[in-house]
């Protein structure tokens, strides 16, 4: 850990460190997460796909990592960045260090930069790329290797994320009341807890899965995942979701949120540095009443361009980008912000039940 380390900046500036977790040279999207615990959480989603996370609070690692709180299989950041990273972990639920953890999954990490000017920096000039390395100390050298590093702009990193098969997560209990097909874009672990906890049993489809073959599973409901990058390239979910909006129920979350408003006309468009945190306030429109809410993403959907049918039922109070829509004519829904929020704030919960909901009133229907 006290090998000297390097973070360079598509801007041209550079950080010099400690290496932290594995040696070796990652690049990928520089962005920050304001919340101050749940960096193992934050390590795991898929969501950060193609990036390199920042941590604004000083000090992390000190509660250590445990095999319970992940929220998909590996660690999915391509890098990540501290103030000062603790050598030492406390936490009767903790099995291994930080340190070790992402050293053995070969992440590549910086501390001891001044993580609050990075902060700033971000903000003022809008994301960036970057690459962290602690075997190439010559910015000049790093320089050629981080225009290789592609832009998170037109990527579809869905692919790279999305089961290759479905699978099956069961409710806990015996009743099981309601079916859901989950299409994975990139989906949380908690977000299937959340599901399950309300008596869903859900199966997890491939984000190219075909309309025919979701029908053909019967479901209750369909779920869109979250997951990472520019929402515009998954153009084969989104012509999926076309053509099922109005067969089945559909509540979708982030990448989800997205692909829903794109596949009823929307578009999309990128944040400056994204929203990435566990305290933003959503305003409710429907209720009056402010959410704090856990949010990961970089792109939003232009209410602007939201045709009549669909009603606006979030809104971000930081900057006012919107955050939740329904269809009027429609059983679908969906919000841009993390309602299972692992970690986070649990105040949006409620919109789990809504979708169950949604899904008794449709059955009744027919």
């Amino acid at each position: 850990m006290n090998k000297p380390a390097i973070l360079l900046l598509e801007n041209g500036h550079h950080f010099k460190g400690l290496s932290f977790g594995a040696i070796g040279t990652s690049g990928g999207e520089v962005c920050f997460n304001t919340s101050m615990t749940g960096y193992q959480e934050i390590l795991t989603d898929p969501s950060y796909k193609g990036q390199i996370v920042t941590m604004t609070a000083p000090h992390i690692g000190n509660y250590g990592i445990n095999p319970e709180d992940i929220e998909s299989d590996r660690i999915q950041v391509q890098g990540f960045i501290v103030r000062e990273a603790s050598p030492v972990f406390s936490n009767y639920r903790a099995t291994q260090s930080l340190q070790s953890y992402l050293n053995d999954a070969g992440i590549v990490g910086i501390q001891g930069i001044d993580t609050r000017a990075l902060t700033r920096m971000i903000r003022n000039e809008g994301a960036m790329n970057g690459i962290i390395s602690s075997e190439i100390l010559d910015p000049a050298v790093l320089k050629i290797q981080l225009e290789q590093v592609p832009s998170m702009n037109g990527r579809d990193l869905v692919k790279e994320v999305s089961c290759l098969k479905p699978w099956q997560w069961s409710a806990e209990n015996a009743s099981r009341k309601y079916h859901v097909v989950a299409l994975d874009f990139g989906i949380k672990y908690n977000i299937l807890r959340q599901l399950a906890i309300h008596d869903c049993d859900i199966t997890i489809v491939p984000a190219d899965t075909s309309v025919a073959d979701i029908l053909a599973l019967n479901p209750d409901g369909v779920f869109l995942s979250n997951g990472p990058g520019d929402p515009e390239p998954v153009d084969y979910a989104i012509s999926t979701v076309k053509q099922l909006v109005g067969e089945k129920p559909i509540f979708g979350i982030c990448l989800g949120h997205q692909i829903l408003s794109l596949a009823l006309g929307a578009k999309t468009y990128k944040l400056k540095f994204g929203h990435r945190g566990g305290n933003h306030p959503v305003k409710n429109q429907i209720t009056e009443r402010v959410e704090i809410t856990s949010q990961n993403h970089g792109f939003a959907v232009d209410p602007e361009s939201l045709p009549a049918s669909i009603q606006v039922t979030h809104v971000n109070l930081n900057d006012d980008t919107l955050e939740g829509i329904r269809c009027l004519d429609n059983p679908a829904f969906s919000v841009q912000y993390h309602p299972e929020a692992s970690p986070g704030p649990h105040d949006s919960r409620y919109l789990f039940q809504e979708f169950i909901k949604l899904m008794d009133t449709h059955a009744k229907k027919n």
